[in-house]
């Protein structure tokens, strides 16, 4: 599972590896559950029965997804992760699943412990070639008490006891998941899935390809 990532600053890095201009408003750089950072989607209002295929867009929203019958932004310190296995049927996610509401969250590295000595030792996990990451999750706009529009985004989570780098990650005892990061050339895929056609990308990253440091 994934509490804390590092975000995209560069914008024109940011530009290079997603084909779009960040907002000038971009969220932190260190993001924990309840900030705000960087995701892409296609519009809100591009639907399946158009013509032509909307550009993406990069957009603010809270790491914490907010379904629409949340009573305050608290709930995103709960709702960072969504397991692939049960995102169909949890209440937080079930809708955003649906109604295939894909992003891409713009990483440059994410974090997780290492407790293979005994204690944690925050490792932080990249891309091997130091490209940035995109990972695959769903967004949900909210509408707070006070009548304002939020926009929030989770991660999706995969099974990782097998993969060679990332279970070590976590305590022994606990399961190993990882997030799902998308290969670079599947992005609008990905964006464009239908929800019958979802988890044919939710693939453990090659371990390869990335490296960690503590």
């Amino acid at each position: 599972m994934c509490s804390h990532y590092q975000a995209v600053k560069d914008r024109e890095r940011f530009f290079r590896q997603f084909c779009v201009h960040p907002p000038h408003d971009s969220g932190k750089y260190d993001v924990w559950p309840g900030y705000k950072g960087l995701m892409l989607r296609r519009p809100s209002s591009h639907g399946a029965s158009d013509e032509a295929v909307a550009a993406p867009e990069a957009l603010t929203g809270m790491f914490g997804l907010l379904p629409h019958w949340a009573r305050d932004a608290k709930l995103a310190r709960h709702t960072y992760n969504a397991r692939s296995e049960t995102v169909h049927e949890k209440p937080s996610f079930r809708d955003a699943w649906r109604r295939a509401q894909h992003c891409v969250i713009a990483a440059d590295a994410i974090f997780e412990p290492d407790w293979r000595t005994g204690r944690a030792v925050p490792t932080r996990i990249a891309r091997a070639d130091g490209e940035p990451m995109g990972i695959a999750g769903l967004w949900a706009c909210w509408k707070s008490p006070s009548g304002e529009f939020v926009n929030s985004y989770t991660m999706l989570t995969i099974a990782a006891a097998e993969h060679p780098l990332m279970r070590n990650f976590h305590k022994p005892e606990d399961e190993k998941r990882m997030v799902v990061i998308l290969a670079q050339g599947n992005y609008g895929d990905w964006l464009d899935a239908t929800p019958e056609r979802s988890r044919e990308f939710l693939q453990p990253y090659p371990a390869e390809h990335l490296v960690a440091t503590a």
